[in-house]
């Protein structure tokens, strides 16, 4: 008789949920940080353009030599600094997991953060440590450098800003931190275009940091593009752990092209970032909700009975992201994505007619 499940799969992945992504039928979707701006057509018009004319029976470029060109010209990476593709941040994540796997390698991050840290150290055979936030989701620097003497972390993933809470770190604590660490520090910078300050500048000053971002957040999440930069010292033993052509055909051809027109994504990251400003102030004006500064696309709120206010939400058609239970810093938290004007507007509606019901 062959073995069942519970005898061959590791007990580590079977204790763990997969990544729910809920279904939102036709509700206003608030909840995945997505860019709610359509690229114009004049440019959608110039990538139909080059995707009829790509080569599908091919195998993309191994080393996509021209999407690098573009995003270091678009995300201006410092001179001498290297570059690994990823399908997604989520892939870099699990890329530099494996690498860094040796028995009894440990992972550090803070908490309440992206969940994906924990989830794929776990996947990967890695131990995982998570220190939590101050209680104004600040770093604990006391606590931080407690676990990095206790466990000497190979890797150390920091958000900045830090999703769920939206905010930005002090960047004397994250350089502490940085100069603290035994191994690799990377800083996931998922949320740059919306907050104003960056590490990428700073890499040649930290010889074991990696700065990490996307292109989700820019409004091309449907392509599944990440970067990751440093020092090649690191990268090229990363790169090894890449598989073969793991960035697609369409994925280099659209991201290159749109990457030439960085006048369109520049501003609708403004035309958010004016957005979450006017959300905010209206949040701050509804009576029994604390609404946090945020320098991502989405505002983290707290209010009395969450559950109650989430579901009343989706019956009101807005779809947003329900905290409370996953972390106690999160107690009685949502977090809302910043859409369109009208989105925002449906959403407000709906909070209120919630809130009052």
């Amino acid at each position: 008789m062959p073995k069942t499940p519970d005898e061959i799969i590791r007990d580590e992945i079977r204790a763990l949920a997969a990544y729910h992504v809920p279904d939102p039928g036709g509700m206003v979707k608030l909840d995945a940080m997505e860019n709610p701006y359509r690229l114009p057509p004049e440019l959608c018009g110039t990538i139909a353009a080059r995707v009829a004319s790509a080569a599908l029976n091919r195998y993309p470029d191994p080393g996509a030599r021209e999407l690098k060109t573009r995003l270091r010209e678009a995300m201006q990476i410092p001179a001498g600094m290297e570059l690994v593709l990823g399908n997604g941040s989520d892939e870099l994540i699990q890329m530099l997991a494996l690498a860094a796997a040796k028995p009894g390698a440990m992972m550090l991050g803070v908490e309440p953060s992206f969940v994906m840290f924990r989830m794929i150290a776990t996947c990967a055979g890695m131990g995982y440590v998570g220190v939590t936030l101050n209680q104004d989701f600040t770093l604990d620097l006391a606590r931080i450098s407690e676990a990095i003497e206790l466990h000497q972390p190979a890797l150390i993933f920091i958000a900045y800003p830090n999703n769920p809470t939206g905010n930005l770190f002090d960047a004397n604590a994250m350089a502490r931190v940085i100069e603290a660490a035994p191994g690799i520090v990377v800083v996931d910078e998922a949320y740059h275009a919306f907050a104003g300050a960056s590490f990428l500048p700073r890499l040649a000053e930290f010889p074991n940091l990696l700065v990490m971002r996307t292109v989700s957040k820019l409004g091309l999440a449907g392509l599944r593009l990440g970067l990751l930069a440093g020092h090649g010292a690191w990268l090229s033993h990363v790169d090894k752990v890449r598989l073969p052509y793991n960035v697609n055909v369409l994925t280099q051809l659209v991201a290159a092209e749109v990457l030439l027109h960085r006048d369109v994504l520049e501003a609708q990251a403004a035309a958010i970032r004016a957005e979450r400003a006017r959300v905010l102030a209206e949040l701050r004006r509804l009576r029994g909700v604390e609404a946090y500064v945020s320098d991502a696309n989405f505002i983290l709120f707290r209010v009395d009975r969450a559950d109650q206010a989430f579901s009343g939400l989706k019956q009101r058609g807005i779809l947003i992201k329900n905290l409370n239970g996953t972390h106690p810093l999160l107690a009685d938290c949502l977090r809302v994505t910043v859409g369109t004007p009208d989105e925002n507007a449906q959403f407000l509606s709906a909070l209120t007619a919630t809130l009052d019901s």
